[in-house]
Formats: C-alpha cells, structure tokens, sequence
C-alpha cells in the first residue's frame, strides 16, 4: 500500500533508521521525535494532503477532458505497449521508481527467524486479502462486471511504499515492515498473474459466477507486471546498490531519496490528470459509481487490517510487529495496480477508474487506523517496547 512517497516521518529517538529523511535539527527535531504530536501532525505535506492532490488532480482532468475533446487522439498517438500510450507510460514508471528504489534489497533474511510474523504476512497477504476482496467486490458490484475486475486487481496488488509511513506512525518495526515490502515487491513478479487467472477466470467459474468481464489474456497482465514492476524494481535495485557502493548508506537515504521521493506523487498525480481527463463524462455522468466502488474498499481496508492485528496479538506478536503485520496486510500498491489496469484495460476503462479511487480511500482510511492502533497500544500493550 499508497502514494509511493518515501518522505517517512522521523518519530524515533535513534534516527531514521530507514533513513527515508534527514534527521531534523534543534526544535524541529525535538517535534518530529514527539511521539505524543498527533498523527497527522507528523505526516510531511506531501502526505498529509494526499487526499486533495488526487481530488485537485480529478478535477483539473476533467477540466482538460472538457477543454479538449481530442485529447484522447492525441494521448494515444504514440503506443508503448498495447492499450498504453507514451505519456500514460511515462507517468506510470515515474510513480514505480521512488517506491523501489527505498526498498533495502539486502535484508531480506532479517526477519526470517520470526516464522510466525513471517508466515503471517504471506498468508495474509497472498490468501487472505485477495480472497477478501475478491468477496467484496461480487457482493457490492455484481451487476459491474469493469469496475468489479478493478477492484480484484487492486487486492491482488499488494502492499509496497506508502504502508512505511502508516507503519512508522504508530510505531510498528521498521526493519521487519521495509523486509515484508521487499518480498511482496519481489513475490508479485510471479504471483500476480497466477492470482488474476485464479481469480478472474478459474474461482467464477467453480462459482457458477460470470466472467464477462475477464476477456483479456493473462500473458498480457503478465507483460504489464513485468514491464511496470520489473523496470523500476530493477532500476531501483541497481540505484541503491550503486549509490550506497559510491556515497554510503547514509548519503543514499538521508540525502538521495527524500530528492527522488516526491517524483512518485508527481507520477501518480500526473497519471490520474490524463486518467480523469478521458474519464470525465463517465465520471460526471455517474458520480454513484466513483461511491459504488468506494464502499467496498472501505470495507476491505477495516476487515484485512481488524483481522491481521487480531491475529498478531493472538499468536502473542509483541505490539511493533502486530502493527507492521496489520499495516502490510491491509496495505495495497495501487500504483501497480493502476498500471496494469491501465495497461490491459485502457485508460478509459471502468477498471482503470476502480483502480485510481483506490488511494482516494486507502489515505484517510489508514490515518484514522494509525489513531486505532495507538489507541489499541495503550489498551492490550500496558509497557510496549520502545
């Protein structure tokens, strides 16, 4: 899950250990170490209004979808890939890179000897929340074939960047969060494809469900993966190797991406500006969709992360680690989701609308579960661990 900003906030009085930002100094410093500030308080600006960059990015995109009616022709003059044109591919590898380049590739085996956190996060995340919002998806839109494929693909989409912040908000393990995102990044490679043929074509059909809106070919969604998430996991390994070879990890992570961290927001704005720019009739013609597909996300992000948190603390997860498992497992990439929408799909399709509400609900949603988390530290974890 998330924008793909790596701005993480600076909440720990040893440093950023993920060194996603400079160490503040003097007063500042003393504030953003302030555990007690509230959640918001300690977001970066960037994040902390990331549900009015998209709602601003919606509306100047339908502005430009009524001032240019030709826009689309244009947009698509130059083909990429099928169904992606050059600007659309441009955005999307933006928005990618920051995300995978923040990514220690190095420390994957940091958290294997915890099993039970370890075996945990894949089954939630490679059960649980696609099968949640597979379910989700068929009760509230069963008569929206377009928007109902969107949506099973965001939950197949796991979570990678933004949940970092979610997970340094209310003081979960940074080390085992940054190690669960770099082997979801990795294990999407192959899995997302196997899971959006499971999903789309084989569980409907076992199900007597209609598949009317899975005609696509899933080599093609393999392509898009390894185009959308293989360029810039690659790029962004080879960045960080490179850079921490050269400069240092200190450098890297203090100095080097908060300067790259905010071309993932210009990405994601930039996409859903051209996204919305071609939706707009759609979108003001039925303003009850964009609330169709909003409620089931709603509902996906309170049940994955109610459940994984009940779980942590069931199989006895100090706090820190139950907090990590909960965001990781509630959060989804919907860039990449995004793209292999658009990718597949077009950008005009009614999939590619489901995947771009996705971050208009994840943000708000998983500030108010920082505050629940916090709130549940203080009531089930009387003397957590620093």
């Amino acid at each position: 899950m998330s924008s793909g900003n790596p701005m993480v906030p600076a909440d720990r009085a040893d440093g950023p250990r993920d060194g996603s930002v400079p160490v503040a100094t003097g007063a500042r410093r003393a504030a953003a170490l302030d555990p007690d500030r509230p959640v918001v308080a300690r977001l970066s600006v960037l994040d902390r209004f990331l549900p009015l960059w998209i709602l601003a990015a919606m509306a100047l995109g339908i502005a430009l979808g009524r001032a240019l009616p030709t826009l689309n022709t244009h947009l698509n003059a130059i083909q990429v890939t099928q169904g992606t044109s050059l600007p659309i591919f441009v955005g999307l590898l933006v928005m990618m890179y920051p995300v995978l380049a923040k990514v220690r590739y190095g420390e994957l085996d940091a958290v294997t000897s915890d099993r039970r956190l370890l075996v945990s996060s894949l089954v939630l995340n490679w059960v649980v929340g696609p099968a949640v919002m597979f379910a989700l998806a068929w009760i509230f839109l069963p008569d929206q074939p377009a928007y109902r494929t969107g949506l099973i693909i965001v939950g197949l989409a796991r979570c990678i960047a933004m949940v970092l912040i979610w997970n340094d908000l209310s003081c979960g393990d940074r080390e085992a969060a940054a190690v669960l995102v770099a082997l979801n990044a990795l294990f999407q490679i192959v899995a997302f494809a196997l899971l959006g043929y499971f999903y789309l074509r084989v569980l409907p059909h076992w199900l007597g469900l209609s598949t009317v809106g899975a005609h696509f070919s899933m080599a093609q969604i393999a392509e898009t993966v390894a185009i959308f998430l293989g360029i810039p996991l690659v790029a962004g390994f080879l960045t960080r190797r490179l850079g921490e070879r050269t400069r240092g990890r200190e450098w890297y992570e203090a100095r080097f991406l908060p300067r790259i961290g905010p071309l993932a927001l210009v990405g994601l704005l930039y996409t859903i500006v051209i996204l919305f720019s071609l939706q707009g009739h759609t979108i003001t013609a039925h303003p009850g969709d964009v609330a169709r597909i909003a409620l089931p996300l709603l509902c996906y992000f309170a049940v994955v992360w109610t459940g994984a948190f009940a779980w942590g603390r069931a199989i006895g997860l100090p706090y820190d680690r139950t907090a990590t498992l909960a965001f990781t497992a509630a959060g989804n990439n919907f860039e990449l989701a995004i793209a292999v929408c658009i990718g597949v799909f077009g950008v005009t399709s009614g999939e590619a609308l489901a995947g771009v509400v996705g971050p208009l609900i994840e943000v708000p949603v998983l500030v108010a579960l920082v505050y629940v988390s916090l709130w549940a530290r203080r009531r089930l974890y009387p003397a957590p661990t620093d």
